[in-house]
């Protein structure tokens, strides 16, 4: 078992630890500690042996059992990536990264003004998802622009996807709600882990 292969296996045995532990406390599924294990072998394997992996493998979990609480993640990361920047071998930058995290959160405030979701009932974007892309911006700003491009766009591609099927499928013709964050956790974690193999 060579090196990567080691890290690869530790971030699946890290997962499943803090997956049985989101799973317990946050009283969720099963599925749910699987997906964090998956999201942690994922990152180990398109981050590799670089110190920001440390890093991803903290908030992965903190992610998916409070995504509430973005905001403080956010600082989290920004103060994580702070002390990775001076280790060397890491990937990214920390100014990028303040930046990303406060354009994606503009970007997504301003949205939040003019979508309310087109039926009244709240199905547009509101200020949880504004929060949660002040954090999604931060981590996909460590990799640079194309990678905060890349994650923003493919959370509303998948949304857009998904609100085509699922209208397919509903034919009574009442408006569809479809919730945005787990779209942007998705595009976040696409966009992360492009950017964490390609740097």
């Amino acid at each position: 078992m060579d090196y990567d292969q080691l890290l690869i296996a530790l971030a699946g045995v890290w997962g499943a630890g803090a997956g049985a532990v989101v799973a317990r406390v946050g009283r969720r599924g099963v599925g749910t500690a699987l997906l964090v294990v998956l999201v942690c072998v994922a990152l180990a394997a398109a981050t590799g042996t670089r110190p920001e992996l440390a890093v991803w493998l903290l908030l992965a979990p903190a992610v998916v059992a409070v995504p509430g609480a973005a905001l403080p993640l956010a600082g989290a990361a920004l103060a994580l990536l702070g002390l990775v920047t001076f280790l060397p071998e890491h990937a990214g930058h920390w100014t990028t990264a303040l930046l990303g995290g406060l354009a994606l959160g503009a970007g997504y405030y301003a949205l939040s003004r003019i979508d309310d979701g087109g039926d009244g009932g709240g199905g547009g974007l509101g200020l949880g998802e504004v929060r949660l892309a002040v954090g999604a911006g931060v981590v996909l700003g460590w990799y640079g622009w194309p990678t905060v491009m890349l994650g923003a766009f493919a959370g509303f591609l998948l949304r857009a996807v998904y609100g085509v099927f699922a209208a397919r499928r509903r034919r009574d013709g009442r408006a569809i709600v479809v919730p945005f964050e787990p779209f942007l956790l998705a595009g976040a974690c696409l966009g992360l882990l492009v950017g964490a193999y390609t740097a």
